[in-house]
């Protein structure tokens, strides 16, 4: 059983600024944004900055997350300098400790997050290195097809004894109708939820939005 201080809550594939500011309202700890080209959720440069810079005049206290993947630094620091800026660049890809820990060294303004896509339970092995290197670490559940927003859980009883020294995100199935079993078996600092509270990818059913957000201030 985890114990009673609530987890945060990151609703993420956000496409749309008047979505972003209605969540924001809320009371999310944080946004997502996705900067992967490949991904039905990605949102232009130009529109990203726009939302994250509504978000900074609205909801300032809401962690504005862009969500990206093997993406080279060059390409990183353009996008975290200039109007409409994250507070947190979320890597969903392949990067290396190494490169991790030369961004957060580099850009200590910025939360550097590192999401991995676990497989086997082993995995879980593998997020324990990125501790030093990283201000938080999100698991996510594998897929062959995508790199995330698939819908698709990890198994709790993997996670139940995960006590990482930085805080951790679950993403994968987060909906109101699942977020009592996790919180019941799992003591992760934040969950992140996206697909299963879509109306499709991008667009959000505001309803379940808000029943998610009840649900976890409910149980914690």
């Amino acid at each position: 059983m985890r114990n009673q201080v609530s987890p945060y809550v990151k609703i993420c594939g956000i496409t749309q600024i008047e979505q972003a500011l209605e969540i924001a309202s809320f009371g999310v700890h944080a946004i997502g944004v996705i900067g992967v080209e490949s991904s039905p959720r990605f949102l232009c440069e130009k529109e990203r900055r726009r939302l994250f810079n509504e978000l900074i005049k609205n909801a300032p206290l809401v962690k504005r997350v862009w969500v990206v993947a093997n993406l080279n630094i060059k390409k990183i620091k353009e996008g975290i300098e200039g109007e409409g800026t994250p507070s947190v660049v979320q890597l969903h890809g392949s990067e290396s400790t190494m490169l991790c820990e030369e961004l957060k060294k580099s850009y200590p303004d910025i939360q550097w997050w590192k999401a991995l896509q676990i497989r086997q339970k082993d995995d879980l092995l593998l997020a324990e290195s990125y501790q030093k290197h990283v201000d938080a670490i999100l698991l996510d559940a594998w897929s062959q097809s995508s790199l995330g927003g698939t819908g698709n859980r990890l198994p709790l009883e993997w996670l139940k004894n995960i006590t990482y020294k930085i805080p951790w995100w679950l993403a994968g199935g987060v909906s109101d109708s699942s977020i009592d079993e996790i919180l019941s078996k799992t003591q992760a600092s934040g969950i992140d939820a996206s697909s299963k509270l879509e109306i499709q990818p991008g667009i959000k059913d505001m309803e379940k939005v808000k029943a998610l957000l009840n649900k976890v201030k409910k149980l914690s």
